[in-house]
């Protein structure tokens, strides 16, 4: 019978991809989105004066992506910290669709929702990990 297990150097060049994705993501987050959010940057702030949720949405996404930038970058939380990312992606993407109505800029959310997904899947292990302890 053959083994299903991959050789031990994609194993860890996927590992390295993972790696470099959630730090990418992580910096991401933290300059780029989290960032103008919760130091009040004006477009941050005319953004969800449009979308009328009023400013309390836009601290509570603030504070989300930057936890979750955080967390891509500790190992036993990065699983986890990219499915909360996930979650605030497709907010983001429903709320440029049909807030906003201006589905062409979904393009982003949806693609880092999909990146982020990639990284939770890859790190399975170790969402399930810290829920059977």
């Amino acid at each position: 019978m053959a083994s299903t297990a991959l050789p031990a150097t994609t194993g860890r060049t996927w590992h390295r991809t993972l790696l470099v994705l959630q730090v990418v993501m992580a910096l991401f987050f933290l300059v780029a989105a989290a960032g103008p959010k919760l130091l009040g940057q004006e477009y941050a702030v005319q953004m969800f004066d449009q979308m009328g949720f009023g400013q309390w949405l836009r601290y509570l996404t603030g504070a989300l992506e930057l936890a979750g930038a955080i967390g891509l970058l500790i190992p036993r939380l990065a699983g986890l910290a990219a499915l909360g990312l996930v979650g605030v992606m497709v907010g983001a993407t429903l709320t440029q669709v049909l807030v906003l109505g201006a589905p062409a800029m979904a393009f982003t959310p949806v693609l880092f929702g999909l990146l982020l997904a990639l990284v939770a899947w890859g790190r399975w292990s170790g969402v399930r990990a810290l829920f059977t302890r």
